[in-house]
């Protein structure tokens, strides 16, 4: 296959209604370590986009009369192909986005489990035949899929990301364009791979990208498009914003998940140095370029200093393998940490771990920065870093730790650290986020629990019985006998 090919002599192509599509237009992708030219891709121009919104119209017709015996072979197929493929695949993720293997490998397992896990599901969807009031009178409720599904991954978790926003829909009987990174186009493009090698049907599933200066016009002419019927997105809050102003324009429901500033509350009577590694894990995997990192530590007073000596030890830990700084995709990321440190620490904070000003070959990279007595005034107390920055915060007490992670426009995960978990439970209930795990850090996405966020994190829910039920709508048919 095309996508196949090293170099840059064949670009990438696209999957248009099962078939590798090759473009004229096309865009270099460059990796972020070596700052070498990787390969070219093919790019969707707005008319091509077109085309595959209309092949997944014409493909929906039959999929959705598709056995739920028949999609669940092809899933677990698939689940068996990605897995033989997992070292080709791997290494596009970690060529195009600089992912260390040990991430990369999560994200490998993780998607295998996807797909086996929603494979289990899909006979699971059943209607309701309810009472009625009407002497002689029946009804049903059907559930239904929506039809055409607009996703749109992001280039930090291509694999489990990607797969999440095809996976569910094309489970419950929709049909997918699916929108990839402009950053990882070849990682997106073996994931269209793995389902045509798999026996999807044509048409199904398509696979596209494009050049940035296109973004707009392409996401808006699918978002148009009237058989396109809903539309999911996982990536920053600002692009959720304008992708969620379209599709509500046009009247079509949205599932999103977006940035967050995770914080992970440290109780008094946690065990530290356990605490410690858990946030230094939570902060500092793949670089903090993942939206459920900690980016503030709420640490009871009392522990502070022990908590901040731990925290140092363990950030060390962390990257001790590598020997280098974390690799940041893009280093305009790597700006704005710094910048965000700066600005922190001319406004009192200190730095406990890490310099700010160490200037590493790569301008894509930056080493881990922990810093303490962050204030409200400080642009890094309710801005998302997205990057190996975390802050220490004292509290005094669990109230004041629950107002402090509370006071974000952000709710997508946290943490607590307590040896007592009736105060824990205590503690999760009260903060306002998504998810809130107990003794353990705040990245936690697994395929038998929900996944998303409130407040401007997003609305909905991946993953499970949850992820299915999302493309899924009711019909209510009554009848007299």
């Amino acid at each position: 296959m095309n996508g196949q090919t090293n170099g840059t002599s064949t670009p990438i192509p696209l999957w248009i209604g099962g078939k590798e599509t090759t473009t004229d237009t096309t865009f270099p992708i460059t990796s972020p370590s070596s700052g070498k030219t990787l390969w070219s891709s093919s790019s969707i121009s707005p008319s091509l986009a077109t085309e595959a919104v209309s092949a997944a119209q014409e493909a929906f017709k039959s999929w959705r009369k598709t056995k739920p015996a028949t999609i669940r072979s092809i899933l677990l197929k698939a689940a068996d192909v990605f897995e033989r493929r997992s070292d080709e695949i791997a290494g596009y993720m970690m060529q195009e986005t600089g992912a260390l293997e040990a991430f990369t490998k999560f994200n490998v397992v993780g998607t295998a489990e996807f797909f086996r896990d929603v494979a289990g599901r899909a006979a699971g969807v059943e209607g309701v035949v309810p009472r009625v009031q009407g002497e002689g009178q029946g009804a049903f409720v059907f559930k239904e899929p929506y039809g055409v599904v607009f996703g749109i991954a992001p280039w930090n978790a291509p694999l489990i990301l990607g797969t999440r926003a095809f996976l569910y829909a094309i489970a419950t009987g929709n049909t997918v364009v699916l929108k990839g990174s402009e950053l990882c186009p070849r990682t997106f493009w073996a994931l269209g791979s793995v389902m045509k090698e798999a026996g999807l049907p044509d048409g199904v599933l398509s696979v596209i990208y494009h050049r940035t200066e296109d973004a707009a016009a392409v996401t808006e002419r699918i978002i148009e498009h009237p058989a396109v019927r809903k539309v999911n997105f996982t990536g920053s809050t600002v692009t959720g914003s304008i992708i969620a102003a379209k599709a509500g324009k046009e009247l079509k429901p949205v599932l999103m998940e977006l940035g967050g500033k995770a914080s992970a509350i440290v109780c008094e009577d946690a065990n530290i140095e356990h605490a410690a590694m858990q946030v230094a894990l939570g902060s500092f995997l793949h670089a903090g370029q993942i939206c459920m990192a900690t980016e503030r530590v709420l640490v009871h007073r009392s522990i502070l200093d022990q908590f901040a000596n731990a925290l140092s030890n363990a950030a060390e830990k962390v990257y001790a393998s590598s020997g280098e700084a974390p690799l940041l995709i893009a280093s305009s990321g790597v700006e704005k940490n710094r910048k965000l440190l700066k600005d922190a620490e001319a406004k009192g904070a200190r730095v406990l771990h890490g310099d700010i000003d160490v200037s590493e070959e790569s301008a894509h990279r930056i080493r881990p920065v922990v810093i303490s007595d962050v204030k409200k005034e400080m642009d890094i107390f309710y801005t998302e870093s997205f990057g190996p920055s975390v802050s220490l915060i004292a509290v005094g007490s669990d109230e004041e730790a629950v107002e402090v992670a509370n006071d974000t426009e952000y709710g997508l995960s946290g943490a607590v650290f307590t040896e007592n978990l009736g105060r824990g439970l205590r503690i999760a209930r009260e903060v306002e986020s998504g998810a809130v795990h107990i003794n353990s850090m705040t990245v936690h996405d697994e395929a038998t629990l929900p996944h998303g966020g409130v407040k401007k994190s997003g609305w909905g829910r991946f993953n499970a019985q949850w992820g299915m039920e999302e493309f899924l709508k009711l019909k209510t048919v009554t009848y007299m006998e």
